[in-house]
């Protein structure tokens, strides 16, 4: 059995790192805060003091930051960065949502030390993190993404290889922007509803019966119109993958998508950016 390492112990990367230690896995774990890595350690794994340790301790290394900056942090830096704890031969799966460019220089340097990297962005959030219901889209060599999969499998419900490095990213992007448009449409719905005569749930459940309702719209609009805003995607992360899909892009190409883009924009300096993303229907309210 490979020894597992997972990087980034945030809301997500902390369900990933759960399911991975209830598979039974090997697990070592690291994170800039060291206090989250405890529990882990209590129920098994061993805890790394950088990731390069971790690179050192691990066959497999795993990742989840917020940003491109934080990814060549915790994989590159010279010092602490765990491609500097890899031998040749060994694997490198990143799982945050970061540019394609980033993607593809980052798998150009671990290529240089003759190490995998298996791009692997996910598609869910908290709910989906903590009871394996993620997607994953796989970008990398074939052989890597077989060695992935086995990792991989126990956490998701569906394996999608869609290429070559940054492709991966390219369509988490792209989800992303779909999902953001579809939040930023129902918020202002969901305030045209309220202003009206017809009651808004009612009005939902009704709408929920056409050919236009899709599978998370239920969440979203129960999300608005009990105001539950407990942080799930907040408006900041959903914000940054807006910036980076738009960097694929020329002006004026996507409107639509930067229109929605400016709704989070205004969400975050009327101080909503730690709220879930469904907080931005507070700006209609």
């Amino acid at each position: 059995m490979p020894t597992i390492a997972f990087l980034g112990l945030g809301a997500m990367g902390s369900r990933i790192a759960r399911n991975i230690l209830a598979s039974g896995g090997d697990l070592v774990v690291w994170n800039r805060n060291p206090e989250k890595t405890e529990p882990y350690v209590a129920a098994g794994a061993r805890a790394a003091s950088s990731p390069r340790q971790a690179g050192e301790m691990a066959d497999i290394v795993l990742a989840m930051v917020s940003n491109d900056e934080a990814s060549r942090e915790v994989w590159l830096d010279e010092e602490t960065g765990a491609l500097a704890g890899m031998a040749a031969g060994k694997t490198a799966i990143e799982v945050s949502t970061l540019t394609p460019d980033f993607v593809r220089s980052l798998g150009s340097a671990m290529a240089e030390k003759g190490v995998d990297l298996v791009e692997a962005p996910v598609s869910g959030t908290l709910p989906q993190a903590e009871n394996a219901g993620l997607v994953f889209f796989l970008a990398g060599k074939t052989d890597a993404l077989d060695r992935a999969e086995a990792v991989l499998k126990p956490l998701g419900k569906s394996l999608e290889r869609v290429g070559d490095w940054g492709d991966a990213a390219t369509v988490k992007l792209a989800t992303n922007a779909i999902l953001g448009v579809n939040v930023a449409a129902w918020a202002e719905v969901v305030a045209m509803l309220d202003r009206s005569q017809a009651d808004t749930q009612t009005a939902v459940d009704a709408i929920a019966k056409t050919a236009v309702w899709a599978p998370n719209f239920a969440y979203l609009t129960s999300s608005m119109i009990k105001s539950d805003f407990d942080p799930k995607f907040p408006v900041e992360l959903l914000d940054k993958d807006f910036r980076y899909a738009l960097g694929l892009t020329g002006k004026g190409e996507a409107p639509m998508i930067e229109k929605a883009h400016e709704t989070f924009e205004r969400a975050i300096a009327e101080g909503l950016g730690a709220e879930n993303m469904t907080a931005v229907a507070k700006l209609y309210r």
